[in-house]
């Protein structure tokens, strides 16, 4: 064999086990050290410390109802209703938004009714004589409900009340002015059961 494939040979087998030594050298296995426990932890048991005791929740406050007047001795149902114990509440023209005076008598109106439970009222929609029978009919819907819509996120149940349109055919002020027609948008309360 000749001398410099000998030489190379040599050179290969020294660089491969040098190669390989110096690589083994370089990567040290991991060495697991000791920690030390959580502070929490009791060292003796080798145990985390039991979970703390939960709270015991105070019971909820119940508030007792308010004691409801009985509607018995206000009468029969005409009588309630001759009183004017629910107040009408009054309408802009071509309008069923309520005024911020119609929302506080609507509050007023809503405090009543909490104070008789059991009683079922029907809300009458109506609206002055302008106007088509189709028309005020639609329009004194919509007063009705809108009533009916405000009352109830007062806090009255809405199975409590009703809802009619009787337009512009039972005016309160037979009037034909301007005074007159005011008075005829409202919607009006009347108790149908006690």
């Amino acid at each position: 064999m000749p001398r410099y494939r000998l030489t190379a040979l040599f050179l290969a087998i020294a660089l491969a086990a040098g190669g390989a030594g110096s690589a083994c050298k370089g990567k040290r296995p991991p060495v697991a050290r000791p920690t030390q426990p959580p502070p929490d932890m009791d060292p003796t048991s080798g145990r985390p410390p039991a979970p703390p005791e939960p709270i015991a929740e105070a019971p909820p406050v119940t508030v007792p109802p308010e004691p409801s007047v009985s509607s018995a001795d206000m009468g029969s149902l005409d009588d309630i209703n001759k009183k004017g114990i629910l107040a009408p509440v009054f309408f802009e023209f071509d309008s069923a938004e309520m005024s911020s005076d119609g929302q506080a008598l609507l509050a007023k109106n809503a405090e009543t009714m909490k104070q008789y439970p059991t009683w079922v009222v029907s809300i009458e929609g109506h609206c002055d004589e302008r106007g088509t029978a189709e028309y005020n009919l639609a329009l004194g819907e919509r007063r009705a409900l809108s009533v009916r819509q405000y009352l109830v996120s007062l806090g009255i149940a809405a199975e409590r009340l009703r809802t009619v349109s009787y337009g512009k055919e039972f005016p309160f002020d037979p009037g034909h002015g301007e005074s007159s027609w005011a008075r005829n948008r409202r919607a009006n309360f009347v108790v149908t059961a006690k």
